[in-house]
């Protein structure tokens, strides 16, 4: 195995095992709080191209993962509307970032060395094309209420906890693949080939499916948390 190849998965238990422990130290605020910093991370993460298991992937593809991993929890422990609201602050985090980083990087940087390259770098990822921010406030804001209704119409279905794994995966993978049709649809029609954009498609998809199943053990531990009383439950204002 590469470097790239442990580092990702390395990537993937920190990410997923942060989550578990802010959830355990500050319960269901700890989860809201965890949404803005996945929803702005990934799409700083999206512009990092790089090999995998001998495709081109982007790396924001765990950090994305881990907002649906978040909102499962939120369905399974406090129900549908708590997800919700949670999505709602995703969206507003990622529109509120991109017109503050989109403002600031539009100054005429310092004529110093130093300044005027820190400047270049934090340009190219924040200056977002239009297009693209477009896409994934779409793919974000549709797929994500998806998966909240998904989660919460298959636990009416199989509502006991040895079936989390059902509501989890069923709701997600399919969230997934809504995500993923629509970002790179609306991004990439008309810019890459057809064949281009089909593998694209099923690179990145196949990618958030090893991702997505991965997360459901943690679920599992996220909810034996609740039950048992281990998580420190803050007031949410």
């Amino acid at each position: 195995m590469m470097r790239n190849e442990i580092l990702w998965i390395v990537m993937l238990f920190v990410n997923f095992f942060s989550i578990i422990f802010i959830y355990k130290k500050f319960g269901k605020l700890g989860l809201f709080i965890w949404v803005p910093i996945s929803s702005i991370l990934a799409n700083i993460q999206v512009v990092l191209l790089v090999n995998l298991f001998g495709f081109e992937t982007t790396l924001g593809n765990i950090m994305y993962a881990g907002g649906f991993l978040v909102t499962d929890i939120l369905s399974e422990n406090y129900g549908e509307e708590e997800a919700k609201s949670a999505v709602k602050l995703g969206f507003v985090s990622m529109i509120v970032t991109a017109v503050i980083m989109k403002l600031a990087v539009s100054f005429v940087p310092s004529t110093v060395q130093a300044g005027a390259e820190n400047f270049k770098s934090l340009k190219m990822i924040f200056d977002f094309m239009p297009r693209i921010l477009f896409a994934g406030l779409v793919a974000y804001g549709v797929s994500q209420r998806h998966d909240v209704w998904a989660y919460k119409f298959w636990k009416n279905r199989f509502p006991a906890k040895k079936h989390i794994w059902i509501r989890n995966n069923f709701s997600t993978l399919v969230s997934q693949l809504i995500d993923n049709l629509i970002f790179t649809t609306i991004a990439f029609a008309g810019v890459y080939p057809v064949e281009v954009l089909v593998e694209i498609f099923l690179v990145t998809y196949v990618m958030k499916v090893i991702v997505a199943t991965m997360d459901t053990p943690f679920v599992y531990l996220a909810s034996y948390l609740k039950e048992n009383k281990s998580v420190t439950e803050k007031i949410i204002v």
